[in-house]
């Protein structure tokens, strides 16, 4: 596939003038989005990327579009889980409901810029080593086997980076959010920094660690650097509306982390196959390509991808449906024999700390 400078300009364009308008419904009037207009954001930013695939089908064939929605619909799965991280580190910055959009669109699009950069240089390796599709795919298989056995991608408690504690301590932040700017004046006249900075980095530092995943694993899709970013794009332009409009559904994912198992040690192996069938490095089949290393076609991935993340909504809905019912049977029950009831689950090991906070993040 050959993308020329023209393209790549025009798509840069409109995805700084959809950020821009993005910035200014926001910027005029800060709130909490209700269901109806997260609803319709998601709706729309998932109509643009199927319009986007039947351009490219259109365009450069169905290869391409599949290799497209695939990398689309993995990167789109992994940004779910994401969501997780930002629940926690709202709850932990006790970040106003009207400020958090703002906070959320700032991270992700400081999340672009980084992830281009891993991108570009993914692109670089891939072009000049072979081999690295190897260590892409130990990596995605070793992931797949930690998530497997631990059955989340979130710690239960979240754990500053080294890029936050350094701008705790080099910046002067207040205690407040004020207004819901990145500054105020405090009572002496001093200019701070809000809280609000300390979680947009924090957001931003967090989905950039979860790009060392995403990253590789699109890579064992599609190895056309363009492809790769405009999956990335898709999947984290409407991350924001996803946030307020899945709410509580999220507890109820309570497979998801299994699923998205299935489907990065999948892609892992696929990457090794590639690997060994274009290999050259001379301690493997003394140098030569492995020829017995089957290929993957794109149809197939993207049946295991949309086969493993319907398995995996499906059985978390129906079992979080029945602990439901069992927890409302055993209130019940508890309620008649007047003893204390049993407690809410968390939904498969998701809980969240409930500690009270400052906006800092201090006990």
């Amino acid at each position: 596939m050959a993308v020329s400078t023209g393209v790549w300009v025009a798509t840069l364009v409109v995805l700084i003038a959809v950020l821009a308008v993005d910035l200014l419904i926001i910027g005029r009037r800060p709130h909490e989005p209700s269901v109806k207009e997260s609803s319709i954001w998601v709706s729309i930013y998932i109509a643009l990327a199927l319009i986007f695939g039947v351009g490219l089908w259109v365009t450069s064939g169905g290869t391409v579009a599949g290799e497209f929605y695939a990398g689309w619909l993995t990167e789109y799965s992994l940004s779910v889980d994401n969501l997780f991280v930002f629940v926690i580190i709202m709850s932990r910055f006790a970040v106003p409901r009207k400020f958090q959009q703002e906070v959320l669109l700032i991270g992700i699009i400081l999340a672009l810029v980084m992830r281009g950069g891993f991108i570009a240089a993914g692109a670089a390796l891939i072009s000049q080593f072979a081999w690295v599709f190897y260590i892409f795919g130990a990596f995605l298989i070793y992931t797949a086997i930690n998530l497997a056995r631990d059955g989340e991608m979130v710690p239960e408690d979240y754990k500053e980076n080294i890029v936050i504690r350094y701008a705790r301590r080099a910046l002067r932040v207040s205690n407040d959010y004020g207004n819901g700017r990145f500054t105020t004046v405090n009572g002496a006249g001093r200019r701070m920094f809000t809280p609000l900075l300390i979680v947009m980095i924090a957001i931003g530092t967090t989905d950039l660690i979860f790009a060392l995943d995403s990253i590789p694993a699109i890579f064992g899709i599609t190895d056309e650097p363009y492809l790769v970013f405009t999956a990335n794009v898709f999947a984290l332009m409407g991350l924001r509306q996803l946030y307020f409009l899945l709410g509580g559904l999220l507890e109820r994912l309570v497979y998801l982390s299994m699923g998205l198992s299935v489907i990065l040690g999948f892609i892992g192996v696929k990457l090794v196959l590639e690997a060994l069938a274009d290999n050259n490095l001379p301690f493997i089949n003394g140098g030569e390509h492995v020829g017995w290393a089957p290929h993957i076609p794109i149809w197939l991935s993207l049946t295991v991808i949309i086969g493993t993340l319907t398995i995996a909504t499906v059985a978390s809905l129906v079992k979080s449906s029945r602990d439901a019912k069992r927890e409302l049977v055993g209130a019940a029950a508890a309620a008649g024999s007047g003893a204390p009831p049993p407690s809410a689950s968390s939904g498969g090991g998701r809980r969240q700390a409930t500690r009270e906070r400052d906006p800092m993040g201090r006990r």
